[in-house]
């Protein structure tokens, strides 16, 4: 582990997070383990990629697992050449076990498992069973959500099904990230066999930041995320800028991403030589300060960057990425829109023309205020400590009700 100086408190916590696709995961978790570090000590687990350049949260201990990612095919994949996803499994849940005996915890919080993270079950579940077996002094196991869960799988009902009866054996609560006004879990996960555990509705989670200041908002900032999948966004986006830079006098930086692939990091730099107006950044530590002090931004609609936009009050353009089994982004955002949050501009619909449009349309109509709860990190910190004290916390909202699944 990377050691930090331990937190004064009396909660100590292990968090488990995993990140494939994008950083969402991994800034959500970051976020909480630094609300939980004003309590006690904290550990953050890493399954993905390392985030370097990312901003580590003060006071949070940090353990790297060997890293695996989802390929392309949507199957596990490791980054070392020299072994197998296999092997690397078996290496991470030794590494689990091992920090889990070093750190003795009080508490666990699980990144979207079991209502995600599926592939991740082999390395998850032994800890799970071990931790079952313990007795009445075990830690808490809570598993950690985001506002809005996928739909569109192939076997909807079954996975829903499966994940409730692994919450029911193995989770004392479920802390949903969101806005009960904006998301409830009963709109996104239906099962057959109802849950029997708390599920609280904590808020969003935003990270902590200083205030953006006074300074007036200009440009056009463009991202995707990690940038794992941001290919087309950034196309249509370099196609735009000429429109942009010489008919609105809009200069643009795009943020390509920690986790962008190099080619397409090498392409967007080729294409973007020497044009007036257009700055190309690999990654920053927080995106959402660049977001902040945009005229307009354009982005996917990923968890994390949409908070962003929102809290910050920018206008906004997203592009949801979206693929047969990957529906949340696309959900999001047009809640978003209905609410006059953000302009959508669906990936099928993508080009420079209407991108431009689109952007220019978003700085002539400024969003209104939302007012949504932005204090979930604090709450669902709060709400872990309560329940490893063995105090009453009713559930903000419950999905059915229902004996423990053995």
């Amino acid at each position: 582990m990377h050691d930090a100086p331990p937190a004064r408190g009396v909660l100590t916590t292990v968090v488990y997070s995993q990140h494939s696709l994008g950083m969402g995961h991994f800034v959500r978790s970051s976020a909480l383990a630094a609300a939980l570090a004003a309590r006690g000590r904290v550990v953050l687990v890493n399954g993905g990629p390392p985030p370097e350049g990312a901003a580590w949260p003060m006071g949070v201990e940090r353990l790297d697992l060997p890293p695996l990612v989802m390929a392309a095919d949507g199957q596990l994949a490791t980054l070392d050449p020299g072994t197998t996803v296999e092997a690397t499994l078996t290496a991470r849940r030794t590494a689990l076990a091992r920090v889990l005996d070093e750190v003795r915890p009080d508490a666990i919080v699980l990144e979207m498992f079991p209502f995600g993270r599926k592939k991740f079950a082999p390395e998850i579940l032994p800890i799970l069973d071990r931790l079952r077996d313990a007795g009445p002094g075990r830690p808490r196991v809570v598993s950690s959500v985001r506002d809005l869960l996928v739909t569109s799988r192939r076997d909807q009902q079954g996975f829903d099904d499966q994940a409730c009866l692994r919450a029911n054996r193995y989770l004392d609560a479920v802390f949903v990230h969101a806005d009960p006004a904006f998301a409830t879990i009963d709109e996104s996960f239906r099962p057959g066999v109802p849950l029997s555990i708390p599920v609280h509705h904590t808020g969003f989670v935003v990270p902590r930041r200083a205030p953006a200041g006074g300074a007036d908002r200009a440009g056009v900032v463009v991202s995707a995320g990690g940038g794992v999948v941001g290919a087309p966004l950034f196309a249509a986006a370099l196609a735009a800028q000429p429109a942009l830079w010489s008919e609105h006098a809009l200069a643009m930086t795009l943020v390509a991403g920690p986790l962008c692939p190099e080619s397409v990091w090498q392409r967007l730099t080729q294409e973007a030589a020497r044009r007036p107006g257009l700055t190309l950044v690999r990654a920053v530590a927080d995106l959402g300060v660049l977001i902040a002090q945009a005229a307009v931004s354009v982005s996917q609609c990923g968890y994390n960057t949409a908070l962003d936009v929102v809290s910050a009050g920018v206008p906004a353009v997203v592009v949801p990425f979206g693929r047969a089994s990957e529906d949340e982004q696309l959900r999001r955002a047009r809640r978003l829109e209905a609410r006059g949050l953000v302009r959508v501009v669906e990936e099928q619909a993508l080009d420079g023309p209407t991108l431009a449009a689109a952007v220019a349309a978003a700085r002539l109509a400024p969003p209104p205020p939302a007012a949504f709860d932005l204090d979930g990190a604090d709450t669902a910190a709060r709400l872990l400590q309560a329940l490893v004290s063995g105090g009453a916390v009713a559930s903000s909202r419950e999905v059915g009700a229902c004996p423990s699944a053995g």
